[in-house]
């Protein structure tokens, strides 16, 4: 939620939670208005949990509060011992939202020394409206669908960059750091979809769907795998024919990588790649030996990655857009 659009919110919800309960007749009005400050959330689910919260914590707190006053008195010791014994229990029916605007309605009556029906009815529709007003203008939330959309375009051109980068490196040879650079601007982006893919889950009130948020995840995976092999990219120093088969394998998959592609057909060809090697003749010298090694330990992570992939697309396929 933008600046600009919490601004608006905060500031009718509480607008229009004081003229509410002015028109109640209710005392501390502005207290309402405070609570819809308190309450307008960056999330419709947020909003209406902590909304919940208060409303439970409200009862609790002026239970305790009218028996504490009743039978010890109106003091600021009173008031300290209402304390004692309310926040743990805010604590243990997890209503810990409510402790700081509760406590202020408490207040009220510790002013008023009243605990009559009419003062705790007073606090209560405080609470009540300012909860509610909050919850009210947070129902209206901009969809992030387009963004999230986006999103997943740019990661997947950001991991198309990187197996082509490493398609240049087994051809041409290790010249750099740039393929860090690219996993770490990926890792980065992968993070911001994240958190932007479970705004958008806890503003959907009906059917909330967990599919961005699951293929967001899977990338982040299949990020861990790619800089796995980055790090093994550094060792491969020779250049064979095997190491020009695996780049092509790279390109193939850099070229074919699309949030529908299944990669059946990329693990038939890393299968094949596999049979290719273990039929080739033996490596001749060390280098050549270590030089095959992290090759074969190239294409095993790069298998991990296929898998990664068909994992999810056998799971979510049917939610694909």
């Amino acid at each position: 939620m933008t600046i600009s659009l919490r601004t608006i919110k905060i500031t009718l919800a509480t607008v229009l939670a004081i003229l509410l309960a002015e028109m109640l007749q209710l005392d501390y009005t502005v207290s309402a208005g405070i609570i819809a400050i308190l309450s307008v959330l960056d999330t419709k689910i947020s909003s209406l949990k902590t909304a919940g919260q208060r409303i439970v914590s409200t009862i609790v707190a002026l239970t305790i509060a009218a028996v504490l006053f009743q039978l010890v008195g109106f003091t600021t010791f009173v008031f300290g011992l209402y304390l004692l014994i309310y926040v743990p229990i805010a604590y243990k029916l997890n209503v810990q939202a409510g402790i700081a605007p509760c406590s202020v309605l408490v207040s009220h009556l510790l002013l008023e020394q009243s605990t009559s029906f009419s003062w705790l009815m007073n606090e209560f529709l405080l609470m009540v409206i300012g909860a509610s007003l909050a919850v009210l203008f947070n129902l209206y939330m901009p969809s992030k669908e387009t963004q999230i959309q986006e999103m997943q375009h740019t990661v997947d051109e950001k991991i198309k960059g990187i197996l082509l980068y490493f398609d240049q490196t087994l051809r041409e040879g290790f010249s750099g750091n740039d393929d860090y650079q690219l996993i770490q601007e990926l890792e980065t982006t992968l993070d911001d979809a994240i958190r932007i893919a479970y705004t958008e889950f806890d503003n959907q009130l009906m059917k909330p769907q967990f599919y961005e948020i699951h293929y967001f995840e899977m990338r982040k995976v299949q990020a861990s795998i790619l800089k796995q092999m980055a790090t093994n990219l550094r060792f491969c120093h020779l250049p064979t024919k095997q190491n020009k088969i695996l780049a092509g394998l790279f390109y193939l998959t850099a070229q074919q990588l699309h949030e529908s592609n299944p990669g059946t057909f990329l693990m038939q060809d890393i299968q094949e790649l596999l049979n290719y090697f273990r039929t080739s003749p033996l490596p001749q010298s060390r280098e050549e030996f270590e030089n095959r090694a992290v090759l074969f330990q190239l294409l095993n992570e790069f298998t991990r990655f296929i898998e990664t992939k068909q994992l999810f697309y056998e799971k979510y396929a049917p939610e694909t857009k």
